[in-house]
């Protein structure tokens, strides 16, 4: 097992998104994947991707109804996906998605978080880089008729890093860039994409005192709790 699998304990073991929240998060994906492709799922691989998750998560129908109808109507503004890269206190290396229809209201929330939790606010470049950006499908384990070891063969062509096995289903890691490709790879096999996306992976990780570890967290949980807030990740060992 390798850094995705352990990251990926670590992350169930604490969440801090409520459902409501979660709802919320993949609201906005729907309308910017409307907003960016179109409505039509069969066209629209980001659109198909969202509603995979939409649905893995029971996101209720007519909360996914009422994101369709916000993105097509055409007086909803258009999100902007912006990143803040900043330190948590300790040294821990914190990179945070946002999409948001006010910027300003954004990068206002944003900077007042970290500076009350004694983190910094750092610019563009000075995080990110610490982190690989990779892709992530969760599938249907019925679905799979050969063993892990095989299917990480069958992919060895999309340079998948790491296929486990996990409670929701077998669970792969890829490039970031390979999205497209293992998406239609999947569709064409008949395979079930029960859920994908993206995530940023630390290449290091900071072990920190059950003390330095609330510290973290206290900055961790403000900003999930703000609307604009779509994703956070960090370099704190879990």
């Amino acid at each position: 097992m390798g850094r995705a699998f352990e990251l990926r304990k670590g992350r169930k073991m604490k969440r801090w998104s409520a459902m409501a929240k979660t709802f919320t998060r993949i609201g906005k994906d729907i309308v910017m994947a409307i907003k960016d492709g179109g409505g039509n799922p069969d066209t629209n691989s980001r659109l198909r991707a969202v509603m995979q998750n939409a649905k893995a998560a029971n996101m209720p129908k007519e909360n996914v109804e009422r994101a369709i109808k916000k993105a097509t109507d055409k007086d909803t503004a258009n999100y902007k996906e912006t990143l803040f890269e900043g330190y948590a206190p300790h040294g821990v290396a914190v990179v945070v998605e946002t999409a948001t229809d006010n910027n300003n209201r954004t990068v206002a929330n944003v900077r007042s978080i970290f500076n009350k939790c004694e983190g910094n606010l750092g610019t563009s470049g000075s995080v990110v880089f610490m982190f690989d950006r990779v892709c992530t499908f969760t599938i249907k384990k019925e679905d799979i008729t050969i063993d892990l070891e095989e299917l990480e063969l069958e992919l060895i062509d999309f340079d998948v890093e790491e296929v486990f096995d996990d409670e929701e289903g077998v669970i792969i890691y890829a490039p970031f860039e390979k999205f497209g490709a293992i998406q239609t790879f999947f569709e064409q096999e008949k395979v079930e994409i029960l859920s994908s996306g993206f995530e940023r992976i630390p290449t290091s990780t900071i072990k920190l005192s059950e003390e330095q570890q609330i510290d973290v967290d206290k900055l961790l949980e403000k900003l999930e709790e703000d609307e604009d807030v779509q994703y956070i990740y960090h370099s704190m060992e879990m």
